[in-house]
């Protein structure tokens, strides 16, 4: 019996050793370069100093490697498993923003969890592609076009999208959409839903337009013409274009930015965290900032590539949309591109429950990678 019991006990410790070493190692010294990226930043963001921003976020990130590390370690189909859990503690942590949530800048966005003041909002993105990818991954091609089937994920999208209206977070309910609709699209759902779903938008819009809060329509407003209030709404943006543009093709060299060390830029250390690296390493700063997340996206794609079963494929692909999401928006939003929507910059820009929110997709991201041969039950007829 003992020496049974030690056998056992070595059989698990080497698979655990063989998941370490099947671990994506790369991927982690990707993300750490964009962590080193996002640490300089800060240190520029807090006048040339670790506090206020710089310290947190390494610790903040060290922490993330430790989630990440145990994630990339758990059976792939113990988390499928309890995807649907997830996504219900989701939902019950925004339905308590709305009740016992703190208020910050006019919305109602976090809640504290102990010493942990938390954005479920976040956290609903990474569980609402766990669901979608449950949901999907047993399901056959028959089923895919049976309308019913569909209304129990649909549900699911606009569920959380409605709660995260309420707080509000026009930015964050937007991008779960766009999430959801990823989802749905690599699940195999047929094109001409989509298109439904497109024409009934556009009939919706300006109904919705109506029912934005002022602040809402005058970042509209403001995105369509900036110069309209250059003191008030528009200044933010206003700003931004001019350290983008000053930074030129080399940058003005770290700690020698004008506009965000004089503090005209607001809002240097979150949202405009990207105007910083383009003032002060220029274009050439910023493009490499993009490419290490270009890499990182291609690893998602791998990953939704090498996977032998759909489960992992759609949450590959579901982390994958996030990530881009969380990127295309922040640099559109501080390039003018489109309308100001306090998007963090992944890895790089100050806070806490992005940081850790982040780094727990990139620990499923990982588990997907590790576990990409795991062997699933077949498909429903």
């Amino acid at each position: 019996m003992i020496y049974e019991r030690r056998l056992l006990m070595k059989e698990r410790s080497f698979g655990v050793l063989e998941k370490l070493w099947l671990i994506p190692w790369s991927f982690l010294i990707l993300l750490c370069l964009i962590a080193a990226v996002g640490y300089v930043a800060l240190y520029s963001a807090g006048g040339g100093a670790p506090e206020p921003y710089a310290s947190k976020h390494a610790i903040r990130f060290g922490f993330g490697l430790v989630l990440m590390l145990s994630l990339a370690l758990v059976d792939i189909r113990l988390i499928a498993r309890f995807a649907w859990v997830g996504y219900a503690i989701g939902i019950v942590l925004l339905v308590a923003v709305l009740t016992v949530g703190n208020v910050g800048k006019g919305a109602q966005r976090w809640i504290d969890i102990g010493p942990l003041q938390l954005q479920p909002s976040e956290l609903m993105k990474i569980m609402l592609v766990l669901a979608l990818a449950a949901w999907f991954h047993r399901a056959s091609w028959e089923r895919m076009g049976n309308p019913l089937f569909l209304i129990p994920p649909a549900v699911a999208v606009v569920l959380p999208m409605g709660l995260i209206l309420k707080q509000p977070n026009l930015g964050t309910a937007a991008i779960t959409g766009m999430i959801g609709l990823s989802m749905f699209w690599a699940a195999g759902v047929r094109w001409w839903k989509f298109a439904l779903i497109g024409a009934a938008a556009a009939v919706a819009a300006p109904i919705a337009y109506e029912s934005l809060h002022d602040y809402q329509r005058a970042r509209i407003t403001t995105f369509l013409d900036p110069e309209s209030d250059p003191l008030g709404a528009g200044y933010n943006i206003i700003q931004s274009k001019i350290a983008l543009g000053s930074g030129g093709m080399w940058g003005k060299g770290f700690l020698q930015g004008t506009q965000g060390h004089l503090n005209f830029l607001p809002e240097k250390q979150t949202d405009f965290i990207f105007t910083m690296i383009a003032e002060e390493f220029g274009l050439v700063g910023a493009l490499g900032t993009l490419g290490l997340f270009v890499l990182v996206l291609l690893f998602a794609m791998l990953t939704a590539l090498r996977c032998r079963h759909q489960f992992g494929r759609l949450m590959a692909i579901g982390l994958g949309t996030n990530i881009f999401l969380y990127v295309f928006v922040n640099v559109a939003m501080v390039t003018g591109s489109i309308p100001v929507g306090g998007v963090p910059l992944p890895l790089i820009s100050h806070g806490g429950s992005a940081m850790i929110t982040v780094m727990l997709g990139f620990g499923l991201l990982a588990s997907a990678y590790v576990h990409r041969d795991a062997e699933f039950q077949a498909a429903r007829d």
